[in-house]
């Protein structure tokens, strides 16, 4: 089975490593980038030799908000399965997310298992396979 390719958008270097090595160890899953801002999340999204099966967002970053990368992606027509991954889980911040396409919302504090099950299931479902291809119009 071939291995999801992860993009991680995080602005703890602490949290963004311990995701990367937890789910790479638990999970047919390789991290193929990663950014720390809504600009460079942007900018590497933006990048035609960029793809990922699956965008990790957090909504609250140093710079910018991962709601506008997840427009971003939604705008774009983007394919690819959006999670959000937050310390701010609550019913607004749920709503907005799933609104603008993330399939689901996982707490930091107590969600990271379900994190890593949604990353498993998604690897058996697709197989490894790649579907950031941009959505027919």
């Amino acid at each position: 089975m071939g291995s999801l390719k992860a993009f991680i958008v995080e602005d703890s270097a602490v949290i963004r490593d311990n995701l990367v090595a937890a789910l790479e160890e638990m999970v047919p899953l390789t991290v193929v980038g990663t950014a720390e801002d809504e600009a460079g999340a942007l900018q590497w999204l933006a990048d035609p030799q960029h793809a990922c099966d699956i965008a990790i967002v957090d909504i609250f970053l140093r710079r910018g908000t991962g709601l506008n990368v997840l427009r971003a992606l939604q705008r774009d027509g983007h394919r690819t399965e959006r999670v959000v991954l937050t310390n701010y889980a609550t019913d607004e911040i749920r709503r907005h997310a799933l609104a603008l396409g993330a399939s689901r919302v996982f707490d930091k504090s107590g969600e990271i298992d379900a994190l890593v099950e949604h990353c498993m299931a998604l690897a058996d479902t697709h197989n490894g396979s790649r579907f950031d291809r941009p959505a027919a119009s």
